[in-house]
């Protein structure tokens, strides 16, 4: 009876040590505060002057050169 409550307890502890090491691993890496000077740069939309497409507004007003129809 000792020898099993002894494999109960160590197999409970080795899912806690388990779940306690994919939790740590899965955690979100710390923020690390970024100098001005080394930043990413221009985005896509400063690049292109427009903004983001939207899906849901309308086609009004934008040409299609940038989708050629496929014949």
């Amino acid at each position: 009876m000792l020898s099993t409550l002894l494999v109960l307890g160590g197999v409970l502890v080795g899912l806690l040590v388990l779940l306690a090491l994919i939790v740590s691993l899965s955690a979100r890496p710390a923020t690390v505060a970024r100098s001005t000077s080394a930043g990413r740069g221009e985005t896509w939309v400063a690049q292109a002057g427009r903004a983001h497409p939207d899906a849901w507004s309308p086609m009004a007003g934008a040409s299609t050169n940038e989708m050629p129809a496929v014949r």
